[in-house]
């Protein structure tokens, strides 16, 4: 049987039996308990009815979240010419062409969101299977493949979260940091259960949202009450 740490045991004692909780009691529980020696990260765990592998059912968006995400998120851009002196002035970290393609193609992704112009496009889709499965592959749905480069590192920059359904039908992100003020991780919280909400697909059958979980970091997670993280 695994032994498990002082602060571990803590965590699961103070979490055991609680199930089903309001957001606003799942917040405080979350952040009581995050106890690491960094700000941890207060993740999100939604279960829906939907199966990603009929084109009908993907479930991906972006939502901008209200208070942040308390994380300083890195941004590649693909652009050339102004486009690229744009991206540079609006604070992306880095930005290239046919060399940021290569410095990818040897491993290197030091970076959180990649934007595009639209032409750069046939360059970027040569790195398909590294930035796809990496969720990392501009999408003009989501409005990284843009010409309004400026526009979109800023939002990057700004909070922007990135959402979609994995195989099992979970999508999850950082929703802010252990740190944030209980009021605002609520805000947080709602806004991407909204936006996750109204990315509905047209072949969902059934009930949609099915399950709504709360973590940080380092500690045991808690289902949260639909209609309350909803704010229904």
């Amino acid at each position: 049987m695994a032994k498990f740490g002082k602060r571990t045991r803590a965590a699961r004692e103070a979490f055991a039996g609680k199930e089903d909780i309001t957001v606003e009691e799942a917040v405080a529980l979350v952040k009581a308990n995050a106890t690491a020696k960094f700000d941890e990260t207060v993740e999100i765990s939604l279960n829906l009815g939907v199966d990603p592998r009929h084109a009908d059912q993907m479930v991906r968006g972006v939502v901008g979240l209200p208070n942040g995400t308390g994380k300083d998120v890195r941004v590649a851009v693909f652009a050339r010419g102004p486009k690229a002196d744009e991206a540079t002035a609006a604070g992306a970290d880095i930005v290239g062409a046919e060399d940021l393609m290569e410095a990818i193609q040897g491993g290197k992704l030091d970076f959180d969101r990649c934007i595009a112009t639209p032409d750069m496009m046939p360059v970027v889709g040569r790195l398909g299977k590294i930035l796809g499965p990496r969720n990392l592959m501009p999408n003009p749905k989501v409005g990284t493949v843009t010409m309004d480069v400026a526009d979109a590192v800023k939002a990057a920059k700004g909070g922007e979260v990135q959402f979609k359904a994995e195989k099992a039908g979970v999508v999850h992100a950082g929703v802010g940091k252990a740190s944030f003020d209980e009021a605002k991780l609520v805000e947080n919280i709602r806004a991407f259960v909204d936006a996750v909400s109204k990315a509905k697909p047209t072949g969902a059958k059934g009930a949609y949202l099915q399950k709504v979980s709360l973590s940080s970091s380092m500690g045991p997670g808690v289902s949260v009450d639909i209609s309350s993280a909803t704010g229904n």
